[in-house]
């Protein structure tokens, strides 16, 4: 799994830190909506301990669970690109201890120092990554379930 852990980890001690200045430690219990979907994107989190449910919301239904995140993952990259807001909602279904970053200083942060932009970047490209082939994959799957006698296009 591509999380921001694997970010902290390559980073020398100076950038880190340096990233580190603009988080601070939040506990959020289970069951916690932290966002949804088309809401401003203007925070990310580092996952500690618990988990988080990706969901997409579906007119008529309960939201469906498009991927699960736990322990050293990011949470958060829609931060990053416009329209700066959220593509899935996101709730907590475990309490949750995560790093939180403030994302106003952040970009600044990465034009200013090559290397930490260098590694966000190609940190949160890999998550975005990840993430489409996940929701792909459960779209799939959920396709499938209501609707088992129409073949699908691609599968893997």
């Amino acid at each position: 799994m591509a999380g921001m852990n694997t970010l902290l980890d390559e980073m020398g001690p100076e950038a880190r830190e340096a990233l580190l200045a603009h988080a601070h430690r939040v506990d959020i219990p289970a069951g916690t909506r932290i966002f949804k979907e088309r809401q401003r994107a203007d925070r990310f989190w580092i996952i500690e301990n618990g988990t988080v449910d990706l969901d997409l919301h579906v007119p008529g239904h309960k939201a469906a669970v498009i991927d699960t995140l736990g322990s050293g993952e990011l949470l958060g990259w829609s931060w990053m690109v416009p329209p700066y807001a959220w593509h899935l909602g996101a709730v907590t279904t475990h309490p949750v201890r995560a790093l939180e970053f403030d994302t106003m200083a952040v970009p600044k942060l990465c034009e200013e120092n090559p290397p930490v932009g260098r590694c966000v970047s190609t940190t949160v490209a890999a998550v975005i990554a990840r993430r489409l082939d996940s929701a792909r994959t459960r779209i799939l799957d959920l396709f499938a379930l209501h609707h088992s006698d129409m073949p699908l296009a691609y599968a893997r």
